[in-house]
C-alpha cells in the first residue's frame, strides 16, 4: 500500500529537526506538525485487489492525524543541552468512518499506556488523554534514569495506522510501531485490524473460524510454518525445538487467502523480522466461514 507522505517539523527550544514520516512506549520533542489540509483517498496495499470497489469502499477516505505532545520544561532543557531529546511520532487514524477511527485510535492509546505491546491486549479499553500524556512523560523520564545523562542515545517510538484496502465488505488496517529504548536495535510491532462495513463491527479470528474448525485452521497454519522454516533451515524438527510453532491471532484477509503475522522472536530470531504465514483460500474452504471467502 502507498499512503501519502506527510512532512513533519519538530521544534524544541531553538532546535529543529525536519524529516518525513513512515513508522516499552512513545516519546519526543514538542511538535509543530505541517499537514495537508485535504483528506486524500488511501491507495490499496499490494496484497489486496481493490478493482471491484463498492460505493462504501469508494467513500472511505483516509489521512492520518498526529498527536501533539510536548516534553515537560525540565526534561526539555536537559535534553536540549545534550542533544538527546526523546523522539515521538504518533499518528492517529482519521477517516470519514468515525466508528473505525474510534476503535483503531483506542487501540493505539492502549498500546501507548500499556507499554508492553501484545496481540492479546484489550482493544476496546477506554484510555484517557491524561493517561496517554502521563505514559509519554513517564517514558521520556525513564530515558534519563536508564541511560547516562550525556548519552548520545535517545529513546524513540513511532506509531502508524495504515489503511490496507478491502476484501469484499471487509476493511483492513494495520497498526505498526517501532520503539527504541537503548541497545543494539529497536523493536518493531505490527497488528492487524479488520472491520465489517455491513455490521460496523470489528472482525477477529474467532469470527472467521468457528470453534469446531479451529483445529483444522491450526493444522493449516502449522503446514505453512513448516514451509516457511524450510526457507531458512533444512532441519524443521531441529528448528522447532528452539522456535516451536504457536498459532497467532494476528490475521488479515488478502486477495489470495489469509496472512498470519508474527512479532519478532515469536517463531524466529530477530534477524528473521516479523514472519508471515500464508494460507490460500483454496485450502480454507470448509474451514473459514463462507462470508470471508471472496466470491
Amino acid at each position: 500500500m502507498h499512503t501519502q507522505a506527510q512532512s513533519i517539523t519538530l521544534f524544541c527550544g531553538k532546535v529543529a529537526a525536519h524529516f518525513y514520516t513512515k513508522p516499552r512506549t512513545i516519546w519526543s520533542l514538542s511538535m509543530v506538525l505541517i499537514l495537508s489540509a485535504a483528506s486524500l483517498p488511501a491507495n490499496a496495499d499490494s496484497r489486496v485487489d481493490n478493482s471491484n470497489e463498492t460505493s462504501y469502499q469508494n467513500s472511505l477516505i483516509n489521512n492520518n492525524d498526529y498527536l501533539h505532545y510536548s516534553l515537560p520544561d525540565a526534561l526539555k532543557t536537559q535534553c536540549i543541552e545534550h542533544n538527546n531529546c526523546p523522539k515521538i511520532e504518533i499518528e492517529y487514524l482519521k477517516t470519514n468512518q468515525q466508528w473505525i477511527n474510534r476503535i483503531v485510535n483506542t487501540r493505539i492509546n492502549t498500546l501507548i499506556v500499556n507499554n508492553d505491546v501484545s496481540e492479546s491486549g484489550p482493544v476496546a479499553t477506554t484510555v484517557s488523554k491524561q493517561a496517554v500524556t502521563q505514559a509519554l512523560t513517564g517514558f521520556a523520564t525513564a530515558q534519563f534514569t536508564d541511560l547516562p545523562v550525556d548519552s548520545s542515545l535517545a529513546y524513540q517510538l513511532m506509531v502508524t495506522p495504515t489503511y490496507l484496502g478491502h476484501v469484499g465488505r471487509f476493511e483492513l488496517f494495520e497498526v505498526s510501531t517501532y520503539a527504541y529504548t537503548g541497545g543494539a536495535h529497536g523493536m518493531p510491532y505490527s497488528e492487524y485490524l479488520m472491520f465489517d462495513s455491513s455490521t460496523q463491527k470489528q472482525v477477529t479470528l474467532d469470527d472467521m473460524v468457528s470453534e469446531p474448525k479451529k483445529s483444522r485452521f491450526k493444522a493449516l497454519a502449522y503446514d505453512s510454518y513448516k514451509a516457511w522454516v524450510k526457507t531458512i533451515d533444512e532441519d524443521v524438527n531441529s528448528y522447532e525445538e528452539t522456535w516451536p510453532f504457536v498459532l497467532s491471532d494476528n490475521v488479515i484477509l488478502t486477495d489470495q487467502g489469509i496472512d498470519i503475522q508474527y512479532q519478532p522472536y515469536a517463531i524466529g530470531a530477530y534477524a528473521y523480522g516479523m514472519p508471515t504465514l500464508s494460507i490460500p483460500y483454496s485450502k480454507l474452504t470448509g474451514t473459514l466461514n463462507p462470508e470471508f471467502i471472496p466470491k
